[in-house]
């Protein structure tokens, strides 16, 4: 039961710090490890001079790549996904903005010839894997099947990357740049703002959106949710506490008699404490390590059952959660000794040797 206990406020802790570790890394690793630039220009004619003029005129402003930007949807094995984002880089240099890594052995992934690169989510709910063919079709009813040719890491958002020559063979036209990704230095509200509204007035664009602002989104949900994490850090406690306590409790009264006993023989009232304790601390120890593992499940279940159908929150418990997570239980089980101590030092010895059994 001291086991349970432990393991149980243990798990707790580190599942409220994974909840909240764990969707603050969706965005953070979607717009940090994949995404490697901080804003999306779409063209309003297909053409990319003026706004890269614009752009260049912005002490901001570092480098871009074009790519060609539809959606439409996927159907494979009776299911469908629509809003997918389709991407068609214009040049080679298009991997320094977007990482294509295989969602399983973490390898750099190439566009292939008639194939195609799906991201995790989408790929998970049409149930495909590389080897498998899909159907596609965009917004204006031109598609067909392709095979996948790997599945990439992702966290947000559904994607489908395909080079030009696939995109010709498949859609029946050369692809046409609409899109500019764009590296930027860091930037004020400001900055972004009166670079967007430039662009939108003299570079021939539809609008500009940055991943600050998915990323600020996030940082927000992921700040709201430290109540939570407190919650779970209370629940912890009460529960470890009030089972260490009862238990000792328990254990030192069936041991009475044992436990005067060995005072009359002359021990010390702390070596008398270390008699009873001992095998908490024990059980203390193995119970924070079973409660790592039950923490990490029980993350793992929850952020399962809160995904949804465009978001992956990919497991994640900071090493503070762990520090945590055993210096409170390591506090608990200190407590609880200090009371037993206290409890131990008053024992009235001739009184319970001479108790009945």
């Amino acid at each position: 039961m001291t086991i349970i206990g432990i393991a149980g406020g243990t798990a707790l802790i580190l599942t409220g710090f994974g909840i909240q570790n764990s969707i603050g890394a969706s965005g953070n690793r979607q717009y940090g490890e994949i995404f490697d630039y901080q804003a999306v220009v779409r063209l309003s004619n297909n053409n990319s001079t003026k706004a890269l003029k614009v752009l260049n005129d912005n002490d901001q402003y570092r480098s871009s790549t074009k790519v060609s930007a539809t959606t439409g949807k996927v159907k494979a094995n009776g299911e469908q996904v629509d809003d997918v984002n389709f991407y068609t880089p214009e040049s080679a240099n298009f991997d320094k903005y977007i990482h294509l890594k295989d969602s399983k052995t973490d390898q750099k992934l190439k566009l292939k010839d008639n194939q195609v690169v799906l991201t995790e989510k989408m790929a998970k709910i049409l149930k495909v894997k590389a080897g498998d063919m899909i159907s596609i079709k965009t917004a204006s009813g031109k598609g067909g099947e392709i095979k996948v040719s790997a599945v990439t890491q992702n966290f947000i958002s559904h994607f489908m990357y395909l080079n030009k020559d696939t995109y010709k063979e498949l859609f029946g036209t050369a692809p046409k740049t609409n899109t500019l990704l764009v590296n930027l230095k860091s930037q004020t509200n400001g900055q972004r703002n009166s670079l967007a509204n430039k662009l939108l007035k003299h570079g021939g664009v539809m609008g500009t959106s940055y991943t600050y602002d998915q990323e600020s989104t996030i940082a927000k949900m992921t700040s709201s949710l430290m109540p939570i994490v407190l919650i779970f850090i209370l629940l912890s406690g009460v529960l470890s506490f009030v089972v260490l306590y009862n238990l000792t409790n328990i254990n030192v009264s069936e041991r009475i008699r044992e436990l005067s006993t060995i005072k009359v023989l002359g021990f010390y009232n702390n070596e008398v404490t270390m008699y009873i304790v001992r095998e908490n601390i024990i059980l203390t120890i193995l119970g924070i390590i079973v409660g790592y593992g039950v923490g990490n499940l029980l993350t793992a279940y929850i952020l399962n059952q809160a995904s949804t159908a465009l978001v992956i929150f990919p497991l994640t418990i900071s090493t503070f959660g762990y520090i945590v997570a055993t210096v409170l239980m390591i506090v608990f089980t200190v407590i609880v000794m200090l009371i037993t101590h206290q409890k131990l030092k008053g024992i009235d010895m001739i009184g319970a040797l001479k108790s009945n059994e």
